[in-house]
């Protein structure tokens, strides 16, 4: 069974101002540590209907995951691309498979020193690479999401084949993972900071 109490959501209420007065803004915040999967879908969900209820002016999505379920991770891809609220991500050390497919949808990425984000591949539950049916799904999945925040479609689909390298960054038959420092070099991070109240 999953622990539940590594996957945490809370609201944050923090005062800004803007435009030379006070305005109070909302932020919603919450945190998937573990692997991505049924739970993960139903916090995502509960994070962004509680956003939607108090008018919230942002989304901050506190990730630490080498990956899990794909059709859970197709959800919250879905929810996040689709939301007017934009959503910030912050990658605490791991954003692997399912992670990078979540990440690479967000509006911004942010990350901290020595965090990575890749390696796509989808796998079976043995852990072999899965038949290139299943590749080829992943990879258009991944093009699409990372063409819908303006990124560098080759370099998200070098992250789940290694057949497809990306001149300059990968060699040939090896699947992408970016360091921190070469996510910020590629696109594929905003910012490198020391914690996620940073992005505030």
């Amino acid at each position: 069974m999953k622990r539940l109490s590594t996957i945490l959501f809370y609201l944050i209420f923090l005062s800004f101002n803007a435009a030379a007065s006070d305005s109070n803004t909302k932020v919603i915040y919450y945190k998937i540590f573990d692997e991505i999967g049924p739970a993960s879908s139903r916090i995502t969900a509960k994070a962004f209907n509680t956003a939607k209820e108090r008018n919230a002016s942002a989304i901050i999505l506190h990730l630490n995951t080498f990956g899990g379920l794909l059709t859970d991770a197709d959800s919250i891809k879905t929810k996040i691309l689709g939301s007017k609220i934009p959503v910030f991500v912050f990658i605490d050390n791991n954003a692997a498979s399912a992670g990078a497919l979540i990440s690479i949808a967000c509006n911004k990425i942010y990350m901290v020193k020595g965090a990575s984000i890749g390696a796509a591949s989808v796998v079976t539950q043995g852990g072999e690479i899965a038949p290139d049916k299943y590749q080829s799904y992943m990879r258009s999945t991944m093009r699409a999401t990372a063409e819908a925040r303006s990124r560098n479609p080759e370099i998200a689909q070098a992250m789940v084949d290694g057949d497809f390298p990306v001149e300059g960054l990968t060699d040939s038959g090896k699947v992408l993972t970016l360091t921190a420092q070469e996510a910020l070099k590629w696109g594929y991070c905003d910012s490198i900071l020391n914690n996620w109240q940073e992005i505030l």
